[in-house]
């Protein structure tokens, strides 16, 4: 924790302007393409709202006297995105269950649409734009397929400002093993983005949960932690 702190109070005074609001802003990004079936999306969206309340989750919002800026999207088609919960900061506990709620209750917005994950990206970089300084910027995009309408995660990441925003993945290994065999490495070859990025998986929506906690509790404390120390240093 000392540790934490002399970095945090480093990284502050080399950039005064944009510590001050907060150490992280999280955009979680859930995939409603049309390979993701009424009953899936609902393990997916309701996993997310568990997971973000579950106990190891909320001790790593907290670790830090820094909060983290928050929100929720969801993507599918060229034209199919939707914040589910816009930019908020996290504060208490109380702000992370009104967050968690926002979520358990929303309802997709589209069911027919292809994988546009291209264009899920330049959203979130978009979306990003518009988030509460924070010292980091980090997407976490899930799916369960790969890019198949529209130009891909490579085109977004040339065309648009990620230059500060770490993308990390979440594959959802529902079909037939199509993780193993392809989804899995195009998330590693093509999505991963940033310095740190890395890919968590569910196997099967039934997993969702306990994949997103897993990689919840390492954005927010180990991997930020460590990429703050690292830049503390240079």
């Amino acid at each position: 924790m000392i540790r934490w702190l002399i970095a945090l109070g480093l990284a502050v005074l080399a950039s005064p302007v944009r510590a001050e609001t907060c150490r992280l802003a999280l955009a979680l990004a859930m995939d409603i393409s049309t390979s993701v079936d009424e009953n899936e999306d609902v393990l997916q969206r309701q996993g997310l709202a568990a997971a973000l309340i579950a106990p190891e989750v909320v001790e790593a919002f907290f670790s830090s006297p820094a909060p983290v800026a928050l929100a929720v999207y969801e993507w599918s088609g060229r034209t199919t995105q939707r914040v589910v919960l816009n930019w908020t900061m996290i504060n208490t506990e109380a702000d992370l269950l009104v967050a968690a709620s926002t979520v358990q209750q929303s309802v997709r917005s589209d069911s027919g649409s292809a994988t546009a994950m291209g264009y899920a990206l330049a959203f979130g970089a978009t979306l990003m734009q518009q988030a509460p300084p924070c010292l980091f910027q980090t997407i976490d995009l899930s799916g369960d397929g790969s890019n198949n309408d529209g130009y891909g995660p490579d085109s977004a990441y040339r065309h648009f400002p990620f230059q500060n925003v770490v993308v990390n993945g979440l594959v959802i290994n529902a079909a037939d093993f199509e993780g193993e065999l392809f989804l899995i490495p195009f998330f590693e070859n093509n999505v991963l983005h940033g310095p740190g990025a890395f890919l968590e998986i569910a196997q099967g929506f039934e997993d969702f949960e306990r994949a997103m906690r897993r990689k919840l509790e390492r954005e927010l404390k180990g991997l930020q932690i460590g990429a703050l120390k690292e830049g503390a240093h240079q």
